[in-house]
């Protein structure tokens, strides 16, 4: 009851002091206000209740009515992102007066202003209380003053009001305009760094600010006023919060490089995986007493990934360079063996290289995704004249392995049917056909077929060219073909499965 006892009489002390006084939330609307403001301002507790400031005070008439609100609003701005009182040595405060005859005028008033923080137990600012006092007199008298002659002014003001009092008081304004435009010049530098900065505050690591890069970074959270580990549940176990207490307890930085986070960084989202590199600063006051962690970093995610993805790309490039060597390697010792004149030697070897040359071409346009057996198949029957061929079947992406061993295949075919088959006669056709088939377990089904040329009959000996293709096809490909030697034509059928687990 005691306690009840001394509320009231706050509240009843607040009312009857002879000064004005009057309370702000945090969004500068009126909480409250004592009867001294009420009387000055000649306005009633019910107009004001709830009322923006702002709102309420406009700077009054005149050129200079912005500049005067623009410096109240950053006084009360201050207050709530430092927590610390902020005073103005002179504001111009022009009260509206309603006239008997209904007309409206000012009442130019001048004021001195001190607005101070309140704060809730954790130390976040909940109100701004501001305490004035009415210099008005004192402004007119600096006026008057201003006509006289410069050599009689600082005299005549001294002797009026005492030991230069207003012009300290004009001074300590100056620098407090000064003062002002500095820390709204950091505070901009502050807010449009391109790196992501925060300031925490004490031991329990209170957001107190941070820039749009960190709000980016945490999801847009309203995450000012709140303890870290309240703020960002979610770095729980991940060790930051470990290393803010070290930093707070020993004052020595802290430094992390593409330091991996699990973060919520959209409302009711899994957490995305980041790489950050941040350092952790001591923030001392003037007593050299470490009161707070300094935030900066750079949130480096792009350039990770891009550096695994440049290392899987080197080590498949490696790869397919053994195996492109080991492929030419074979391609010309089985070449030598079928050729015992060089110069026949050259010619073979060098188409057949092109012939895989031609296929790394494609695969290079897409990046080495993969290629369409369309592609594949004008790519390698190109110099022998595309109206003679005829292809038909759906689109079809063949992965790299595929594309490069059905290149092969298919330029063995066209190299055989130019100097034996359907190529080596003006009137031959190739008529090459390909589907899907058993969409359960789907496998690719080409079949080559030679119509127009001279007969064929089986070989006595298989060429390279031949091994070639059965090599492919069974080892590389784990399919089947059927090389069929008729009088009409020859015809290869081929068998791949597409899914190769399931082959």
């Amino acid at each position: 009851m005691r306690t009840l006892g001394n509320t009231i009489d706050l509240v009843a002390a607040f009312d009857a002091s002879p000064n004005p006084y009057m309370l702000l939330d945090t969004e500068l609307r009126y909480a409250g206000m004592n009867q001294a403001y009420l009387e000055v301002t000649r306005r009633r507790r019910e107009d004001l209740l709830g009322r923006p400031i702002m709102q309420e005070y406009g700077g009054g008439p005149g050129a200079g009515a912005a500049e005067n609100a623009r410096r109240l609003l950053a006084s009360f701005q201050k207050v709530l992102s430092t927590g610390q009182s902020d005073s103005m040595a002179v504001l111009h405060y022009p009260i509206l007066i309603d006239q008997p005859d209904g007309t409206k005028t000012y009442d130019d008033r001048y004021w001195s202003c001190t607005h101070t923080p309140v704060k809730d137990a954790s130390g976040r600012v909940t109100h701004i209380l501001q305490n004035t006092n009415d210099i008005t007199e004192l402004e007119r008298l600096r006026r008057q003053v201003g006509k006289l002659r410069p050599q009689e002014m600082p005299s005549a003001l001294d002797s009026l009001i005492g030991g230069g009092m207003f012009r300290r008081a004009m001074s300590v304004q100056a620098d407090n305009r000064r003062l002002e435009i500095e820390r709204r010049q950091l505070q901009d530098m502050f807010m449009q760094t391109p790196g992501f900065v925060a300031v925490l505050n004490g031991p329990e690591h209170v957001i107190q600010m941070h820039n749009g890069a960190y709000g980016q970074l945490i999801g847009h959270r309203d995450v000012l006023g709140r303890p870290i580990r309240e703020a960002l549940p979610e770095l729980a176990g991940q060790g930051f919060y470990d290393f803010l207490d070290e930093v707070l307890a020993t004052g020595e930085p802290f430094q992390g490089r593409q330091s991996q986070v699990q973060i919520q960084q959209t409302p009711n989202a899994l957490l995305a995986t980041r790489y950050l590199d941040f350092t952790y600063q001591p923030i001392r006051n003037d007593a050299a007493e470490i009161i707070g962690v300094f935030v900066q970093g750079h949130d480096v995610t792009e350039s990770v990934i891009a550096a695994e993805r440049q290392k899987l790309m080197i080590d498949e490039l490696n790869h397919r360079v053994k195996n492109t060597l080991a492929t030419v390697q074979s391609i010309a010792m089985q070449t030598a063996r079928s050729h015992d004149d060089p110069r026949t030697f050259a010619e073979t070897f060098q188409s057949r290289i092109l012939s895989l040359s031609h296929t790394h071409d494609l695969l290079t346009r897409s990046h080495w995704e993969g290629a369409d057996l369309r592609e594949v198949l004008e790519h390698e029957t190109t110099a022998h004249g595309l109206h003679r061929l005829t292809l038909n079947g759906p689109n079809i992406s063949l992965d790299p392995a595929m594309a490069v061993s059905l290149g092969m295949i298919f330029h063995e075919l066209a190299t055989n049917a130019a100097k034996y088959g359907a190529l080596s006669a003006g009137d031959g056709r190739v008529l090459v056909d390909w589907s899907i088939a058993d969409l359960n377990d789907p496998r690719l089904a080409i079949r080559w077929r030679e119509t127009g040329g001279p007969s064929v009959s089986q070989p006595e000996r298989r060429g390279f060219g031949s091994r070639l293709i059965e090599r492919n096809v069974r080892h590389d490909l784990a399919g089947t073909v059927q090389m069929h030697y008729r009088d009409d034509g020859f015809i290869a059928e081929i068998t791949i499965p597409l899914n190769k687990e399931a082959a």
